[in-house]
């Protein structure tokens, strides 16, 4: 397979950067008037199917029965737990600070990995940048400097956590995946296995009680066909598609990014306050995910030498979001 062009990796980046650093703010919008699991539901449905479509009328191969229950499984830890939780903590958490937390996603990678069969061992110096991480998610959590005398959710920050770790999880069991389908019908098959997870979820969560069509304001519909063609058909694809093509360490850069692209729209738009512990906070947590993803490893040890090597990653290879 002939190596991508740099101009085709500069676009990708780019679009990973600024699209996954705006549906923050459409996830957001999107969940005022629209429950936040049947929202996901429709918007991977609808991204899956389309995508599904163009595959398969480029050439794609009809997808296994044992590639389906994989990338259903991995759509479900990627989708429900990664993207669904958020989305449901959104309804009360600010979407600046909510990228904020998420720009912690690396530290959640690094430890998955370790922890996985055959992982590798993080150096000291990427310990002291999980501390790091997770000194800056704390100072987040705590009361911020707000015009009210509100204190942060808690609650909601702690199912974003527990949405890095479901998204880590979906991750790295995309790495071992005994047959990997292409990058896009993979990606094609998280998105509907995501998408029935996301809908299953909502109807436990009882949103078939709340939902209504007529409830569904212009803004919340502008911001669902955002996410669906914007966010996932197109940000989700090509950071399936950069997973192909090069290394976890290289595509999780949009870390840095996305918190400054969301911070600034949350601000911009929908009038979010910056602060300064909001910005101290990203100060720290930035710093913590630069350290954790510029450390090599140590040598793995002598089970995970005799694994096959995991770069390049096959097929869909997920780091976060959105």
């Amino acid at each position: 397979m002939p190596k991508p062009s740099t101009t085709a990796f500069v676009i990708a980046f780019t679009s990973i950067y600024i699209i996954w650093g705006s549906t923050y703010l459409g996830i957001r919008v999107a969940v005022e008037t629209i429950p936040p699991f049947f929202m996901g539901a429709g918007r991977f449905l609808l991204a899956g199917s389309v995508l599904m479509l163009l595959v398969r009328r480029h050439g794609a191969p009809k997808p296994t029965a044992r590639q389906w229950r994989d990338n259903a499984i991995i759509g479900t830890f990627l989708l429900l737990g990664g993207n669904g939780f958020v989305s449901w903590a959104e309804q009360t958490l600010p979407s600046g600070l909510t990228a904020l937390i998420i720009g912690i996603q690396p530290v959640f990678m690094v430890l998955t990995e370790w922890a996985w069969r055959g992982g590798t061992r993080p150096t000291r110096t990427t310990f002291i940048g999980l501390l790091l991480g997770f000194a800056g998610v704390a100072y987040l959590a705590a009361p911020w400097e707000t015009t009210s005398t509100s204190s942060i959710n808690l609650p909601a920050i702690a199912l974003v956590l527990i949405a890095c770790a479901s998204w880590a999880y979906g991750s790295i069991w995309s790495r071992h995946v005994k047959d990997p389908a292409p990058p896009f019908l993979a990606s094609s098959m998280q998105m509907l296995g995501g998408s029935v997870a996301l809908f299953l979820g909502g109807i436990v969560h009882g949103e078939l009680s709340t939902f209504s069509f007529s409830a569904i304001s212009a803004h919340s519909l502008a911001a669902f066909f955002y996410l669906a063609l914007i966010g996932s058909l197109v940000g989700f694809s090509t950071f399936v598609w950069l997973m192909k093509h090069t290394t976890p360490a290289r595509v999780s850069t949009y870390a840095y990014v996305n918190p400054i692209v969301a911070v600034f729209l949350g601000w911009l738009i929908l009038d979010e306050p910056i602060t300064t512990r909001t910005l101290l906070a990203a100060a720290i947590i930035i710093a913590a995910v630069v350290i954790v993803t510029t450390q090599k490893s140590r040598k793995p040890t002598a089970a995970a030498e005799s694994l096959p090597p995991l770069t390049p990653p096959e097929p869909a290879r997920s780091l976060g979001k959105r």
